[in-house]
């Protein structure tokens, strides 16, 4: 009888404790919000402090806490002989930390914009790029550029281009495209770690962006596939595939597809090199249409590898023609009203849908 009792008021004790528990496992794994600037500047700084081979160099990185304050604080944690402020001479820079990386060190350097890394392109297709191969294996190179690509705003032709097609046509190189704060810290630790030279590509205008992260994107041992697409958007009518702040229109361009009754995939590509192929196809297979999205030059572009691989595996699929969406094939104007019509918008890729999924007039047909 005792007995009975007891298991009685155990059943009632657990019965006022599993809503605390439940209660306290919904607060523990709520998603808390990041800047995409904080998770690089987390990022750089966990790995700094797990590695001490780990440094960045580049302009006003140092003293001025970075152009963008991705680096933050770090010159106080670590030091100036590991955030080092550098002369304006990318190519003086570049080719010093990729020296350093022959020598075992890991540096990540950091280009104020990936325009000026043309004046160090030479240090980073023709050194850090091809040294694997050409010593057969024996020697890695495990460097990191980073910084801000593509259109920012009202800066002009010089400092508005996207190097992703650039790069991504190099072997040797890997090509990141962070879209959140989720990519941009999980992506910036696998290339700190990875063995071979990694291009970073990030976005100005997505730096003081914040996005939910979970606890396990938090902790100090996160790090993202290199390589790995992300299904951003599940849906069963079109796939849309987008990287960097493209990610973000394609995502508001679902959305108002939704309400017309076009239930829209969009992949974020995350890794332009290595291409995700398997999961483009795979989405392409199930929806049967393709709209790619970026904003660089239509021409010899990401886009445009996409959908020759689309082609070439999964042709006797589309329903549709494909189509991409990219800039304007002009240098980037400086007036705010022709900046905006130079870069892809929201309602460019509803249009596109709308065309793929035949809900509007074709392209050809209203030119």
């Amino acid at each position: 009888m005792l007995g009975v009792v007891r298991k009685k008021m155990l059943g009632q004790s657990l019965l006022k404790i599993r809503p605390a528990v439940s209660m306290l496992r919904s607060y523990s794994s709520a998603a808390k919000q990041m800047t995409v600037r904080d998770a690089l500047n987390s990022a750089l700084d966990e790995e700094m402090s797990a590695d001490q081979k780990v440094f960045l160099m580049g302009e006003e990185v140092g003293e001025y806490q970075g152009a963008y304050k991705i680096s933050k604080g770090l010159l106080e944690k670590y030091g100036p002989e590991r955030v080092l402020d550098t002369p304006i001479t990318e190519a003086g820079f570049a080719g010093i930390a990729v020296g350093a990386a022959y020598h075992g060190l890991k540096p990540v350097v950091e280009f104020m914009t990936f325009n000026f890394s043309m004046q160090a392109i030479d240090h980073i297709i023709n050194s850090a790029a091809k040294s694997n191969y050409m010593s057969a294996g024996q020697m890695s190179v495990p460097i990191v550029f980073r910084g801000p690509n593509g259109a920012a705003a009202g800066v002009g032709a010089q400092h508005s281009q996207c190097y992703a097609a650039w790069y991504a046509s190099c072997p040797g190189l890997k090509v990141l495209t962070p879209y959140s704060s989720e990519d941009a810290r999980g992506l910036l630790k696998a290339a700190i770690r990875d063995p071979d030279p990694v291009v970073f590509l990030e976005n100005e205008l997505l730096y003081g962006e914040s996005f939910s992260v979970s606890d396990e994107v938090l902790d100090s041992s996160f790090c993202l596939p290199i390589g790995k697409a992300k299904i951003e958007r599940v849906g069963r009518d079109v796939t849309i595939t987008a990287f960097s702040k493209m990610v973000g229109h394609a995502l508001k361009a679902a959305e108002i597809l939704e309400k017309d009754g076009i239930d829209a995939e969009v992949i974020n590509l995350r890794s332009i090199r290595p291409l995700d192929r398997s999961t483009i196809n795979a989405s392409v297979r199930k929806t049967n249409r393709l709209i790619t999205v970026e904003e660089g030059f239509p021409q010899h572009g990401v886009g445009a590898e996409i959908c020759a691989s689309v082609v070439e595996e999964s042709f006797a699929y589309l329903d549709a023609p494909v189509e991409r969406i990219a800039g304007a094939d002009v240098p980037m104007p400086y007036a705010a009203n022709l900046e905006r019509l130079a870069v892809p918008q929201v309602e460019d890729i509803v249009r596109a849908v709308k065309r793929a999924c035949y809900r509007s007039v074709p392209l050809a047909a209203a030119a």
